[in-house]
């Protein structure tokens, strides 16, 4: 049995599938299924089944691919008028730099330094960098128009590829190598990049400075190294660097000790007043992370400058927790002007005057807010009782216009490996076209892709461009048929799962994070293991109807484990169960779900359940749910303490 409201939108769900069911590879184009045997058979160009198959392939968008792989297989000088040909006729496209950069490596191992220059393009490859300055000084180009070229190069927080000692022996050696560059690289190595570089790094210094590299590679390797001043000789402008490095590392690993270490090295070092501005908002961003007493403190004595959205939602938190209104707005009142007519600012504003008696002007506030298509505009209709506003603005372009753009050769590339699954290479392609085009055309490459089942180029486009209300184009009904059929199967609301989805991977169906996460829902291994009770490999969890019955049934256990509490499951979505459970257990008592959700500590989880929620309304109204919003179950509910955790209607 499913509720009435899983049954209402079944003729929604009717009209959505014929047009966003998962979109398959599309193998049945005859010269799809060509182009795929001839790529098995690319390794034996001269063979007669290769060249019948590949003769069949004139005009087909992916033939120059052949090519290209063709030309990078056993590459030889006496290709080089044809791999000129090409890499002309292709220069800047995807299909360019693979071959270019094979080419040059080749033609720099056989030390055929006028062709390699000949072929040289701009690009990040070190080594390939390093020899085109060496080959244009052996060419004759003067040495003060390379030398100064090669000190970019050896600034870096890392060791550079052998093929660069030649060049920057000649570099050093001409007097570019300064103590000033080598404490720069030093810097570099000791903040994030390689610290096995700074012994090297030492040497290159004076004898009296070397002991200024010593100090930075065990400060690198333990910032706690700081706290005993005697350590530090001369206090000087390296030695005071060094020592704000290690005090910005130091708070977040230790607050108590970087605290006092700051507040005895305050008396005894001449810190800039950029230092101290820079350290005290490290300061107020690590202790106010970690819940400390001094949060408040060091929130105050972040300036303007440093003063971002995530300090400010720090600032914001630390009086919210309390629930003294006339603080919060006390705190607000006190942030720099131009941060008031940010969404989150008019809320708490709102919300604070409307606590404080001063019903009429939170009124007018919350008015002009709930007309935005944003968390916070959807908390203030919630709020006033008025219906959510989307402010739909449909991109529109005549057929004409779209089979226009449509020629473009790197549009025909891109869609076509779209086609055949190669997503990552489709998205080159589809970055090489939209390079090309100007702002109107770039729209318009966005609405043909919606139109295609692209679903995830819209909208990384729409939001890079700045063109944010076209909403069908930005909330597709993406995967339509398997989110509603999933959803229907345990029993969830389908916008919930189409806000999930969004939330997550954008609706790129061979999403995958750094941590392990695939598909569509971004699901972990061991939770697709736990909920499949069997071990599913990355291959079934980058197949869409599995990943959406994956994460449409975690949704479900997430909602029963919170007695259907649909933020904590949210939260719970993101940042893991273990740790909601934390949150559950402060000591702040049972707070307002608004509240309860603005002072999450984890920004990420934080922002990703006013994600959710806002993109859910959104789906609600494309699905024609009504009277189920997810701002129901934050307006006017509670989260936290010993009271029960009330669940809006």
């Amino acid at each position: 049995m499913f509720p009435n409201w899983l049954r209402k939108f079944s003729l929604a769900c009717c009209l959505i599938s014929a047009t966003s069911s998962t979109f398959a590879v599309d193998n049945n184009n005859p010269q799809r299924k060509t182009f795929l045997k001839a790529e098995k058979n690319v390794w034996q160009p001269e063979s007669s089944d290769y060249k019948t198959l590949y003769e069949q392939l004139h005009f087909y968008p992916l033939q120059p691919y052949l090519d290209q792989r063709r030309l990078m297989h056993r590459i030889k000088l006496s290709d080089a008028n044809e791999i000129e040909a090409f890499l002309e006729q292709y220069q800047g496209t995807p299909l360019d730099w693979p071959l270019r950069k094979k080419w040059l490596h080749y033609l720099a191992k056989r030390e055929r330094k006028a062709l390699f220059l000949k072929f040289y393009v701009e690009n990040n490859d070190a080594k390939l960098n390093c020899l085109r300055l060496s080959y244009q000084l052996d060419a004759g180009l003067p040495s003060s128009v390379v030398l100064p070229q090669v000190t970019k190069l050896w600034l870096v927080g890392k060791s550079q590829d052998k093929a660069c000692d030649p060049i920057f022996k000649k570099w050093s050696t001409a007097g570019y190598r300064t103590p000033s560059v080598v404490w720069k690289r030093l810097g570099l190595a000791a903040d994030g990049g390689k610290h096995t570089l700074i012994p090297y790094l030492t040497g290159l210094l004076p004898k009296s400075e070397q002991y200024l590299g010593r100090l930075w590679h065990k400060v690198r390797r333990d910032p706690a190294y700081i706290r005993k001043l005697s350590r530090f000789t001369n206090f000087n402008e390296k030695e005071t660097e060094i020592m704000a490095y290690g005090l910005k590392r130091l708070i977040w690993r230790d607050p108590s000790t970087a605290l006092s270490t700051y507040q005895n090295a305050e008396k005894k070092f001449n810190f800039t007043e950029e230092q101290k501005a820079y350290l005290a908002s490290r300061f107020a961003l690590a202790l106010a992370s970690k819940g400390h007493k001094k949060a408040p403190e060091w929130l105050d004595r972040v300036t303007e400058e440093y003063l971002d959205s995530h300090l400010i939602q720090w600032k914001l938190a630390d009086v919210l927790k309390n629930q003294n209104w006339q603080e919060v707005r006390n705190r607000l009142e006190a942030l720099p002007e131009s941060k008031h007519q940010a969404h989150q600012w008019r809320y708490w504003y709102a919300r604070s005057l409307e606590q404080l008696g001063e019903q009429a002007k939170a009124k007018d506030l919350l008015t002009d807010l709930a007309s935005t298509r944003h968390y916070y505009g959807f908390m203030a209709a919630q709020h006033l009782g008025l219906p959510k506003e989307l402010q739909h603005q449909p991109l529109n372009y005549s057929v004409a216009e779209k089979n226009k753009a449509l020629l473009n050769p790197a549009a025909k590339r891109a869609f076509e490996l779209f086609y055949i699954g190669r997503y990552s290479d489709a998205r080159k392609e589809w970055n090489y076209w939209l390079s090309q085009l100007p702002m109107s055309e770039k729209l318009m490459a966005a609405s043909i892709a919606h139109e295609k089942g692209w679903f995830d180029r819209p909208i990384f486009a729409l939001s890079a461009l700045g063109y944010l209300n076209d909403v069908d184009l930005r909330f597709p009904m993406a995967y339509g048929e398997e989110i509603q059929k999933s959803s229907a199967k345990h029993n969830i609301d389908p916008s919930w799962a189409f806000a999930i989805a969004r939330r997550e991977s954008s609706f790129m169906r061979d999403a995958h994070s750094s941590v392990g996460a695939r598909g569509l829902m971004q699901i972990m291994p061991a939770t697709a293991k736990q909920l499949a009770r069997k071990t599913v490999s990355s291959r079934y969890l980058l197949n869409a109807e599995n990943n959406i019955d994956l994460g449409t049934k975690y949704l479900r256990q997430l909602l029963e484990r919170y007695d259907g509490n649909a933020i904590l499951a949210t939260a719970s979505y993101n940042a893991g169960p273990h740790r909601v459970k934390q949150w559950l257990k402060r000591d702040t008592g049972s707070l307002p779900t608004d509240m309860w959700i603005e002072i999450i500590p984890f920004k990420e989880t934080r922002d990703y359940v006013k994600s959710v929620m806002a993109y859910q309304q959104i789906y609600q109204h494309k699905l024609n749910i009504e009277n189920k919003s997810p701002f129901n179950h934050i307006v006017g509910t509670s989260i936290g303490g010993n009271a029960a955790i009330a669940v809006g209607e």
